[in-house]
């Protein structure tokens, strides 16, 4: 029986350790080199017909090494006799593709070596097998070269993607099935967007945490700590398309450019709250946001508590909780829906919190436009990242999402906005958390 790594994982360490030492030399290379041991599921090739595989991931995720390995198991199998490795330069192909750590070179069995030609700009294995160079600078070059296979990395740092990818489909038209391998970080371009729309494409999916035991310490500690949750972050290391919705008040961009890691002095604090009108899994969101201002008139949104799912109780504490813990000057309630009830219910948990029920006289949109002006003019900052919120904000059309979902968590933020810079004014008490 095949050892699989699911099934070596599973045995006591004594035993796992025991199966490795009754290895021959023979066996222990092999095993070395068995790509379909050391994978992951997202990292190796999608069963049945297909004509482009895209592997959209993280960095460090390993897409380099899949791809490499992909290519090698062609030119094993003698699947593919004429291939194209196309990134972003030429410079890319070799130093990445091939001689890279991950690249073709350095995960060859010495048995099954390749020799390079770089003035060739050409791989060759010993049944024959090639792979020709090319970068994404200069399309015309795969003007004319025919192949059976194509490894294409990171498409979306194409400087000039259509006409590079339209000249490697005219020559992708050697064998039976020619197919093509795409490896990227994606980004929300036209030509990605146009390939996972196709009928015989399929997308394997990952993120840099699939493998995080594999990546540096110093790298786990501080660029993930520095970069999850924001734009950047959720595209380079969660590999999400993220796109700005036309026609809504906020873009990533905007909130990106006011993001803050530090807690600044504050004169007064805010906690805001949008009561879903049930309960139960399938009821809308509730809102629960908080926000400060600074001496000098600037906004900060510190949490974002919002939770589906919760009892009348359970929101009023885990807001009244917020409003505790940041020992903020003042808790707010749309009460539309719930009228007097709110308050009722807020004042069960916590009889002298200082609290204000507001009423919506206006459509949502009319209500944040005010808001998003003040991002606008550089007037909030989010002290982090807030990962859904920012998501209802930048998809926000007016009365839902453009995915048309409730949007309670912007509902909070407006409110607590609103109560801090645009409504009644409260004398400050400075305070620094």
């Amino acid at each position: 029986m095949r050892c699989t790594r699911s099934s070596l994982r599973s045995l006591p360490v004594v035993k796992r350790w025991a199966f490795f030492e009754s290895l021959t030399d023979v066996e222990a290379a092999h095993l070395f080199y068995d790509w379909s041991f050391w994978s992951r599921p997202n990292q190796r090739a999608p069963r049945g017909a297909w004509t482009y595989w895209l592997m959209l991931a993280g960095r460090g995720f390993g897409k380099t090494r899949a791809g490499a390995e992909w290519v090698r198991g062609l030119a094993e199998t003698g699947d593919a006799k004429h291939i194209a490795l196309v990134a972003p330069t030429l410079h890319d192909a070799r130093a990445v593709m091939v001689e890279g750590e991950s690249g073709i070179l350095n995960i060859s069995p010495p048995w099954f070596k390749p020799v390079f030609e770089p003035s060739k700009r050409m791989l060759t294995w010993p049944n024959g097998t090639t792979a020709t160079l090319f970068g994404a600078e200069e399309p015309e070059r795969l003007r004319g070269p025919q192949h059976d296979a194509a490894w294409c990395d990171e498409l979306c740092a194409w400087k000039a993607p259509d006409a590079t990818f339209d000249m490697l489909q005219f020559g992708l038209r050697l064998g039976r099935n020619p197919r093509a391998l795409v490896t990227t970080t994606p980004k929300p371009m036209p030509l990605l967007k146009r390939l996972i729309g196709l009928p015989k494409v399929r997308i394997s999916r990952g993120t840099t945490y699939d493998n995080l035991p594999n990546l540096a310490a110093g790298f786990r500690r501080d660029i993930i700590a520095r970069y999850k949750g924001t734009r950047l972050g959720r595209q380079e290391l969660n590999a999400e398309i993220l796109e700005d919705t036309p026609g809504a008040l906020w873009s990533r961009s905007l909130i990106e450019q006011h993001r803050t890691a530090g807690m600044p002095e504050l004169t007064r604090i805010v906690v805001a709250v949008d009561p879903p009108a049930s309960i139960g899994e399938k009821a809308d969101e509730c809102g629960i946001v908080a926000a400060g201002i600074t001496p000098d008139g600037m906004a900060v949104v510190l949490r974002d508590l919002s939770e589906r799912g919760l009892s009348p109780h359970g929101w009023a504490t885990k807001a009244v909780g917020l409003y505790h813990e940041l020992q903020a000057d003042r808790l707010v309630a749309e009460v539309n829906m719930g009228g007097a009830m709110v308050e009722a219910i807020l004042r069960e948990v916590d009889p002298v919190v200082a609290y204000r029920g507001v009423h919506a006289s206006r459509a949502k949109i009319a209500r944040a436009e005010p808001v998003a002006a003040l991002y606008e003019q550089g007037r909030v900052k989010h002290l982090g990242a807030f990962e859904h919120l920012e998501d209802q904000m930048c998809n926000f059309i007016g009365k839902t999402t453009a995915a048309g979902e409730s949007p309670d968590r912007l509902d909070a933020l407006v409110w607590a906005l609103t109560d801090l810079m645009l409504g009644r004014k409260s004398l400050p008490q400075v305070r620094i958390l």
